[in-house]
């Protein structure tokens, strides 16, 4: 539960809320203008405070903490929610499957510039004809004589895409065998498509990822061949887990500015408050995001206990995550639905009075 959070998590919350008012709620309208080097930088303030190194080993530059630091942070950076997406695809989609299937070859490689922030991340999973679907995807890769690889297809709707250095990409070996490999920009083929035009999260990148004879060394397998949905779907289920958190912290965020809105505005010579209905809008806002935060909680508590001997160790983090693949969907539902109770009914208290 919230309440028996260590003197470290509590220090942690303390240090994400401080740069969440300081550095990025003054960088949305920047954010919001595509500055993608502020989004950059921000990353890598986010390194420099340790934020995107929570669940990785102190030999890769992490932090080694356990599952419940990782909501304390989420909730928070929550706050600002593109660049919540530009964090969760950095530290939740491309971080965790390299800390859960990488080898320490790769680990080595990639994961100390992924924590501080120097390179970005992004997970390139779906397509336009598969989503939920992933394993219906199209993108093939090619065994050559050299022992390389090399990709084609087309990846849709990935964040970062615009200017992300690696990238965790799905495909078809022959076109039948699954499979996860580690690809850089940088690499012969690859390339983005133009910025997404979407109804929200201006301040974060949705591109397409190409890869036209996309080159990938021998070496930059991720996983076993044919096992690429066991790197997938765990990493999605950490992404549910983590996106239930963040809800709770969007809730927390829109209860907060209700309950303040309510107090100042004034009605019939009393705050809007002291009114029934606005007490009731209040109380089952609180309620309901109560009820999902014990959720992400007790969920991270049992995680965490599962991992209790070995909290860094990517194989065991993997079968957590695939025993409590339920509770992570369960997270994600709910968080979502709550939250979006929670902003109803305070777009309501602000106009409804």
């Amino acid at each position: 539960t919230p309440e028996k959070l260590s003197d470290e998590h509590r220090l942690m919350a303390q240090t994400t809320d401080e740069f969440v008012e300081g550095e990025l709620l003054p960088a949305l309208e920047g954010l919001e203008r595509k500055d993608w080097d502020l989004a950059r930088a921000l990353l890598r303030r986010a390194g420099d405070l340790g934020l995107l190194g929570i669940v990785v080993a102190e030999e890769y530059g992490g932090l080694d903490l356990d599952k419940a630091s990782s909501l304390v942070v989420v909730e928070r950076i929550a706050r600002s929610a593109s660049f919540a997406t530009t964090f969760g695809g950095q530290a939740n989609l491309c971080i965790l499957p390299l800390v859960m299937f990488g080898t320490p070859a790769q680990k080595h490689q990639y994961l100390p510039k992924l924590v501080t922030g120097e390179l970005v991340g992004a997970y390139a999973l779906s397509e336009s004809g598969s989503g939920s679907d992933a394993l219906a995807a199209k993108t093939r890769a090619t065994r050559q004589s050299d022992g390389t690889w090399v990709l084609n297809g087309e990846k849709m709707w990935i964040s970062n895409g615009g200017f992300a250095d690696v990238i965790i990409v799905f495909a078809k070996v022959d076109g039948e065998h699954f499979t996860a490999f580690i690809v850089e920009r940088s690499f012969p083929g690859v390339s983005s498509g133009k910025e997404e035009h979407k109804m929200g999260l201006h301040g974060s990148s949705t591109t397409p990822i190409i890869l036209q004879d996309a080159q990938v060394p021998a070496d930059n397998v991720l996983g076993e061949i044919g096992k690429g949905h066991k790197v997938a779907l765990n990493t999605l289920n950490y992404g549910r887990f983590s996106l239930g958190a963040m809800c709770v912290g969007g809730c927390r965020g829109a209860i907060g500015d209700a309950a303040k809105y309510a107090a100042q505005r004034r009605q019939f010579g009393q705050p809007i408050a002291s009114f029934g209905a606005i007490k009731h809008k209040l109380g089952e806002m609180i309620a309901r995001t109560y009820a999902a935060e014990s959720l992400n909680y007790r969920t991270a508590g049992l995680i965490d206990d599962t991992l209790a001997v070995a909290p860094s160790d990517g194989a065991a983090v993997a079968r957590a995550f695939e025993e409590f693949a339920v509770e992570a969907s369960i997270a994600k539902v709910v968080g979502s639905e709550t939250l979006d109770y929670v902003l109803d009914e305070n777009v309501q208290i602000h106009g409804g009075n």
